[in-house]
């Protein structure tokens, strides 16, 4: 079964229209083949996102919340997580150091690294929009899947 670890700017596109939500929409249709991972800090970052939408106007009240109810339910029914320990934390300040990373950027990368790390053969794929952290991926030697692209 392939493994499919999402960053936040994929994870979010399964919850709000954006470009590249079909084709996330497809990997989590396909649970039955597919598995999905989220770093433990996801729920943090995309609640974050949500409740931005929704200050600024783009989402009102009870659709953010709807949103976050799903959310949950999935963190809970359909998602692995990927721990937040020092491995990680360990990691992403190597990933800052080696790139011109934001902070949770590199917490996302290291988090798919350990999952590489504890995984053994099988190569999980790092899911993610934001064209420089799919680059680190990639300098990585990870398999990169960028929803809004045609990889």
């Amino acid at each position: 079964m392939p493994l499919y670890y999402l960053d936040t700017s994929a994870l979010v596109k399964l919850y709000v229209l954006e470009p590249g939500t079909d084709r996330l929409l497809q990997l989590a249709s396909n649970l039955s083949e597919n598995r999905l991972v989220v770093l433990a800090l996801s729920p943090v970052e995309v609640r974050s996102a949500i409740r931005r939408r929704e200050r600024a106007g783009d989402i009102d009240p009870d659709t953010a919340s709807l949103i976050l109810d799903e959310l949950q339910k999935h963190l809970e029914s359909k998602f692995l997580r990927q721990p937040l320990n020092d491995t990680v934390l360990d990691g992403a300040l190597e990933m800052i150091d080696r790139y011109a990373l934001r902070a949770y950027d590199a917490v996302q990368l290291a988090g798919c690294l350990a999952l590489k790390i504890t995984t053994g053969t099988e190569l999980p794929t790092f899911v993610c929009s934001d064209q420089q952290l799919v680059a680190a991926a990639r300098s990585e030697l990870l398999p990169v899947l960028d929803p809004c692209a045609g990889n």
